[in-house]
């Protein structure tokens, strides 16, 4: 196996792992999050956008981590990449809504962090 290759199916399974848990915890904690994005987002944004944001991100991450996976599965066995590429473009799209709030609310530590993740989904894209 190439090195691009493995690199690659090493970035479909960390963003599986990051996506599903992040989605995954949004559902069964709900209230806690979204006490945590009014707190952090309540001075800029209205409760029902804060909602709406926190559910569309909330679907991307759990779409994403879960095309990730199927991504690795197709990779390895079938040679095709369709559900890897629709799972980092998913997963990317829910990390620019998070770095949007974060950049809004000048929590800018918050937003370096996700940088950090959507640089290693464009590496993955590119791979691709």
């Amino acid at each position: 196996m190439l090195p691009l290759k493995i690199t690659l199916l090493f970035i479909l399974l960390f963003f599986s792992i990051v996506f599903i848990q992040s989605g995954l915890d949004k559902l069964f904690d709900k209230k806690g999050n979204v006490a945590f994005l009014i707190e952090l987002l309540g001075k800029t944004f209205k409760k029902p956008l804060i909602l709406l944001a926190f559910y569309v991100v909330t679907i991307l991450e759990i779409l994403s981590g879960l095309l990730c996976f199927v991504g690795v599965i197709e990779i390895l066995y079938k040679g095709t990449n369709k559900a890897a590429l629709i799972g980092l473009v998913l997963g990317s799209t829910a990390l620019l809504v998070l770095l949007f709030g974060q950049r809004v609310a000048k929590n800018y530590e918050g937003a370096k962090t996700i940088t950090i993740y959507f640089i290693l989904a464009m590496m993955g894209v590119a791979l691709l």
